[in-house]
């Protein structure tokens, strides 16, 4: 239980989100606002239960003025079960709520209006976080599909063009339907932003991904070995770029006559990382000592 109520003192409020309060207030705003904090706070609090439940490293649970978001110091190298669940966890908060408020309506222990205001906020953000967009849970969700046939860096850059096109198509439809639409426009404005930062940084991402492996911290392990054939002519940055999330990897190593060897990942990541052989060649490993 402790544990439990330790996730509360991890919730950080935007100074941004007490300037939307103040002006929902002036505006007569106040209970839509409200209904909007409870349903983003026990989405975040999904997420952040889910993730303690796996002994995840939670850094903070951030309510923004336009959303939310739970902050984890983990990297992809969760087993992707793990990941599935604590991206769903989010969304799954969602039933639970509008069946509450069903209940509390029938009962007429809330009024029709806030009922119905609370059904509509919670049915447009479970819609909307569905997104095939980054960072959004469906974008994270695409992620994690295509996690599971590609390597790492072609994965994440995939999920970063995709989320480009799909938010490119909802900004025409908004301009087509509800140009005028301001709260949108922020919206998909911190979107491109954070699409933009990701791009920016993809190459830290590859590079955090690996040291996590390099320094076995992948949580509770992977069930299978993936074999990786590659050339000893490659190098080792090459064939960095092709592990995947999910799995360990075993290198076959070949050469002009034949299988020079099979080496271990973390052959392959203490060679980059603390040897600092980061323009050398795979099978320079051979001769390595």
């Amino acid at each position: 239980m402790n544990k439990a109520v330790s996730l509360l003192k991890l919730i950080h409020i935007h100074p941004l989100l007490w300037l939307a309060a103040a002006t929902a207030a002036f505006t007569a705003h106040f209970l839509e606002l409200c209904l909007l904090l409870v349903i983003i706070f026990f989405h975040e609090i999904g997420h952040a239960f889910a993730a303690w439940r796996f002994s995840w490293r939670i850094k903070r649970i951030s309510l923004l003025p336009f959303g939310g978001v739970a902050e984890m110091d983990e990297h992809g190298n969760r087993p992707l079960r793990e990941e599935a669940i604590v991206i769903l966890a989010g969304p799954a908060q969602h039933i639970w709520m509008m069946a509450a408020a069903f209940l509390l309506n029938a009962n007429g222990l809330i009024p029709a209006h806030t009922y119905d205001l609370f059904i509509k906020y919670n049915l447009m953000i479970l819609v909307f976080n569905l997104f095939p967009v980054w960072p959004l849970d469906g974008g994270k969700l695409l992620f994690l599909l295509l996690s599971t046939w590609r390597p790492f860096p072609e994965a994440h850059q995939w999920t970063l063009a995709c989320s480009a096109v799909c938010l490119t198509l909802f900004s025409i439809g908004t301009l087509l339907t509800v140009p005028l639409h301001l709260n949108i426009w922020l919206v998909a404005g911190f979107l491109y932003f954070s699409l933009y930062l990701e791009w920016k940084q993809r190459h830290y991402v590859f590079i955090r991904f690996l040291l996590e492996r390099y320094y076995g911290k992948t949580g509770s392990g992977f069930p299978a070995i993936r074999p990786i054939k590659v050339e000893e002519t490659e190098g080792v940055l090459q064939v960095l770029s092709k592990f995947r999330r999910g799995c360990k990897h075993s290198i076959v190593v070949g050469g002009d006559g034949g299988d020079k060897g099979i080496l271990d990942e973390n052959e392959v990541l203490h060679f980059f990382f603390s040897e600092k052989k980061t323009g050398g060649k795979i099978g320079d490993l051979f001769y390595a000592y």
